[in-house]
């Protein structure tokens, strides 16, 4: 049997410097060789998964195809190599923690006193290799979050090092730090790169790659002083420059021989130098693109944070490219819109889309943009709770259900077009259940939905507590709003659209979390493609 490789990415001097983009582009390199790879994330915090932090704290929670609450950074992985993630691709210590208590609950070690060493990093060590023992990857590439300093990563840092000593040339680490460039001396620092460098060694890891995230280009002097003060010999030092855009990082790191270095440092032979065909191709139509005159499109939500809707902010950019137009994403903060402003607000819009979240907060302002978007026959996409929305807002507007809403605002409304939902394969969360996760969907033929997807059966993940209620159902069919696509086990409406207007259509599910650099989903190219004729037919 083959043995798996282990590449370990960490980060140093700040946070938020792109460790998810490096490790994906690593992932993409290695795959275009040939390589079957796979990337997992751990988080240093306590909390079991990110699905109950608010997205101000962590950002978007992405959800996998097995229901699994996960990191953004999951969803970078799946869109620049185009695999599906699972709840094994993403640990954080809540979890590492919560299972060796209920293994020392159980009995399993025999009444031994618990220590962070040997069992809270035997629990990592056993995480890390998981999936490498399971599936027999040739290369797992597990990202650390945080940064080297901080008290949480310590024990990672431990089980990193312990890992490196019994794999030898079958584990690598690529370390991640920024070089400041200081305006008023005029000058490029390395003095922090030294210092992560060492607080990483001083927990007994010699990083054998140093990616270096910098604004400006770092000569091969600077190169040189690195490698020298931090024990890496020059080719091992590679800068990762600011680029229009994170699909060329990939790119940016073959040039300067990323994935060839790697492949020597682990004993693998180097070959040819893929072409990444597709890929160059992407970006070409992406470069075309973004010379193009934009669309704007409103993205109505109340998170006014780019993180917490980056999966729709990238599904909206790809369906862009694809449609050989740039979009501009325009966010409009539904607490702030009113029926007053609503006008000044969208009317400029070629499309809106309603997104995604949980509770009260801005509700009112996302039925405002929805009667605007439906009076006036703007391409309109509604996602999760923006779908329903889209079902109180005609049941208020339409039905004439004027105290129409969902359970979760209001138990006492007799008109409940949003109920809570009956458990099905869901998990309890946030004080209810959640259903999580990929589900199949039947969609009705001659649908706009079906038209874009080009097909009956569909399969898409879902992330909500609550759902269509089906006593309205016949009554909404007859005024207009269609329900067209449909869970087969449960009768569960997961499509909406109104037939009659240009593109107006809700999913219960999230499609963003399955589109793709290679593959945009098709729900997306098909609204921006309408929303670009909207613009052009109103010009």
């Amino acid at each position: 049997m083959k043995e798996t490789k282990y590449i370990f990415v960490t980060g140093g001097v700040a946070s938020s410097l792109g460790k998810g983009i490096i490790a994906s582009s690593i992932g993409k390199l290695l795959q275009a060789r040939g390589y079957k790879v796979t990337i997992q994330k751990f988080d240093p915090y306590i909390n079991i998964d990110p699905g109950t932090l608010n997205p101000y704290e962590h950002g978007e929670c992405y959800v996998t195809v097995d229901g699994h609450e996960a990191d953004l950074d999951l969803g970078h992985y799946e869109r620049f190599l185009g695999i599906q993630t699972t709840k094994a691709n993403n640990l954080t210590t809540g979890r590492i923690y919560k299972s060796v208590i209920d293994k020392e609950r159980r009995g399993d070690y025999l009444g031994r006193t618990i220590q962070v060493i040997p069992h809270i990093t035997d629990e990592i060590k056993r995480n890390v290799m998981l999936l490498g023992n399971k599936y027999n990857f040739d290369f797992v590439i597990t990202e650390i979050g945080g940064t080297v300093g901080d008290i949480e990563s310590l024990p990672y840092l431990e089980s990193i090092r312990q890992l490196k000593w019994e794999l030898g040339k079958n584990a690598l680490c690529v370390h991640l730090t920024y070089v400041p460039y200081l305006a008023a001396a005029g000058e490029l620092k390395t003095k922090p790169t030294q210092h992560s460098v060492k607080e990483l060694q001083s927990a007994g890891v010699q990083p054998d790659i140093l990616v270096l995230r910098t604004e400006h280009e770092l000569g091969l002097s600077i190169r040189k002083k690195v490698a020298l003060f931090c024990n890496v010999d020059e080719h091992s030092v590679v800068q990762s420059i600011d680029a229009p855009t994170i699909y060329e990082v990939p790119l940016l790191m073959q040039e300067q021989g990323l994935d060839a270095t790697i492949l020597k440092k682990m004993g693998l032979a180097v070959g040819g130098i893929p072409e990444l065909g597709p890929w160059r191709k992407f970006l070409e139509r992406l470069h075309k693109a973004e010379k193009t005159k934009p669309i704007h499109i409103a993205l109505v939500g109340k998170y006014d944070l780019q993180d917490a809707y980056k999966s729709i902010r990238e599904a909206l950019s790809q369906a862009g490219t694809y449609n050989d137009r740039k979009v501009e994403v325009d966010f409009v903060n539904s607490e702030k819109l009113t029926e007053a402003n609503v006008e000044e607000a969208l009317k400029d819009k070629a499309g809106i889309l309603i997104g995604p979240g949980f509770g009260e907060r801005g509700i009112c302002g996302k039925f405002i943009a929805l009667t605007y978007a439906r009076t006036h026959d703007v391409p309109t996409f509604g996602i999760c709770l923006g779908m329903q929305c889209m079902a109180i807002e005609f049941a208020r507007n339409v039905l004439e259900y004027a105290d129409a809403n969902s359970r979760e605002m209001d138990e006492k409304t007799p008109h409940n077009v949003i109920d809570i939902m009956e458990e099905q394969k869901s998990i309890t969360n946030m004080g209810g259940t959640m259903r999580l996760g990929a589900y199949e969907c039947v969609l009705q033929k001659g649908s706009k939905a079906y038209q874009a997807y080009g097909t009956e059966h569909i399969q898409e993940r879902h992330r909500h507590r609550y759902e269509f209620n089906n006593l309205y159902k016949a009554e909404y069919e007859a005024a207009g709003m269609k329900c067209i696509g449909i869970n087969p086990e449960s009768d569960l409406v997961e499509v909406v659209e109104i037939p009659t207007l240009k593109w107006y259509i809700g999913t219960q599910f999230h499609p963003e979390y399955s589109s793709t650099v290679l593959n945009p989903h098709p729900l997306f190219v098909s609204f921006v493609k309408a929303a670009i004729e909207n613009e052009e037919a109103t010009r």
